[in-house]
């Protein structure tokens, strides 16, 4: 079976990106190699004790958010469909000695029950992930199969209602335009040539195609698929430079600059019950 057009481009690009944020303007792993890393105070807040659990970070890229919780004492898992993200990550630890607690494998999240299965304590999600997924309720059923009984969900997304605007189409006060509608059917198809992180990069796999999930289709979900929702927050800040007037805080979230037009950004916990197998 071909693979589908929208994947193919969405993989090439972030095979790309690998190198990129591994670059002198990519991702900063200083924290991380020194034994310290940490993720979002918005993620960590949500983050139950991690030391002797069995978490399984999907979508990880290149690891860097996934070897935080190998350096905290847990087992991890992550998985990713770029292959080149999955060499970085296993390189990644191996380097900072944490390759006998950290695995990465690489599948397509909807193929994740095959290559991983198992469940696990915690399963993670966070930061741009879902945006590249067609189905979000295959995605909150495989999300759903992985959570063991007593075991949660931990997510960070930005949120659905401001990633209908674009940079690219300010408005006459210099905020970001409209650029989809937020119950998008079908694929927004995307031209970037910058990257998030380096914006001096420049991107030859610059085509992607992305899909709008409202955050109440997100939701539902997972409740529907068995999990017990437990905390839901909208924040005024996002864990990357998402439109370019916004302006970086001393904690490294960025944020609009004079009052919060739209959330930017929202975290959710979800559990698995005990009785609920």
């Amino acid at each position: 079976m071909s693979e589908p057009e929208w994947r193919r481009l969405n993989r090439a690009n972030w095979d790309e990106r690998v190198d990129v944020h591994l670059g002198p303007g990519g991702y900063d792993l200083t924290e991380l190699r020194r034994g310290a890393g940490r993720l979002t105070a918005v993620e960590e807040a949500l983050l139950p004790p991690l030391a002797g659990r069995r978490v399984l970070h999907l979508q990880c890229h290149i690891g860097s958010d996934t070897l935080v919780f190998a350096q905290r004492g847990a087992e991890v898992v992550g998985l990713d469909f770029s292959p080149r993200a999955v060499a970085a990550a296993t390189a990644l630890a191996g380097e900072l000695g944490l390759g006998e607690q950290a695995r990465f494998v690489e599948a397509d999240l909807y193929d994740a029950p095959q290559a991983i299965g198992g469940q696990f304590d915690l399963v993670f999600v966070n930061w741009g992930a879902i945006c590249w997924l067609t189905d979000i309720d295959g995605w909150a059923r495989v999300v759903a199969g992985f959570v063991r009984p007593g075991g949660m969900l931990v997510m960070a997304e930005g949120h659905p209602a401001a990633l209908v605007m674009d940079s690219g189409k300010p408005t006459p006060e210099g905020l970001p335009g409209y650029d989809a509608p937020y119950f998008l059917d079908g694929p927004l198809l995307c031209d970037e040539e910058r990257d998030y992180s380096d914006p001096d990069a420049r991107l030859q796999n610059r085509s992607t195609q992305q899909f709008f999930h409202p955050l109440g289709d997100v939701v539902s979900a997972l409740i529907r698929h068995g999990l017990t929702l437990e905390v839901l927050r909208e924040h005024r800040e996002a864990a990357w430079k998402m439109f370019d007037c916004l302006v970086p805080g001393s904690d490294g979230m960025w944020r609009w600059p004079d009052r919060a037009w739209l959330p930017l950004a929202y975290t959710l916990a979800a559990r698995r019950s005990v009785t609920n197998r």
